[in-house]
């Protein structure tokens, strides 16, 4: 999917791509004593959620923890974003519990076919509180992606996602 890295490549001050909880910055790593075992730990700040995590070094490729995506993927992702909405059949809580899946699978394509499939143009339907709740998570974690690989601010970033789905409706 993205390029690959060991636990020994993620270095202070680089942007990574945490699972359940999207981009963070990696602020330092750190030995700490956990039950008696010393660990050596990335410290991993998510400024936007003001929370700092600690993973163990050695845990990183095993949780998911993977670093920004390629210009390659994040075109894919805008690429899939273009693409037609597919809203399986299936029921509400099904289909909410798959797209949760996908939003913590970290995968920036993924991410993005969630965001695709739950976009409402203006005059479509209403969306429900929940449909609306995982959109805007969707949503932000590409977004915040998108921004870090392109260095762009986060505002910027959320223009140019709303611009290829508006596209997508033209």
């Amino acid at each position: 999917m993205s390029k690959s890295k060991n636990n020994a490549d993620f270095s202070p001050n680089e942007f990574v791509v945490y699972p359940s909880h999207g981009v963070g910055k990696i602020i330092s790593v750190e030995t700490q004593e956990v039950a008696g075992l010393s660990l050596e730990m990335f410290v991993i700040s998510f400024e936007k959620d003001k929370m700092t995590l600690r993973v163990p070094t050695a845990k990183a490729t095993a949780v998911g923890m993977r670093a920004l995506s390629s210009n390659d993927i994040v075109s894919k992702a805008m690429d899939t974003l273009k693409g037609r909405a597919r809203v399986k059949r299936a029921m509400w809580s099904r289909r909410a519990q798959e797209y949760e899946q996908k939003i913590n699978s970290g995968d920036l394509i993924s991410i993005a076919e969630v965001v695709r499939d739950l976009h409402r143009n203006d005059d479509q339907r209403e969306q429900s509180y929940s449909e609306r709740q995982l959109y805007e998570a969707a949503l932000e974690r590409l977004t915040r992606e998108v921004a870090a690989v392109k260095g762009l601010c986060e505002d910027s970033a959320q223009r140019h996602v709303g611009d290829v789905l508006e596209s997508r409706a033209a």
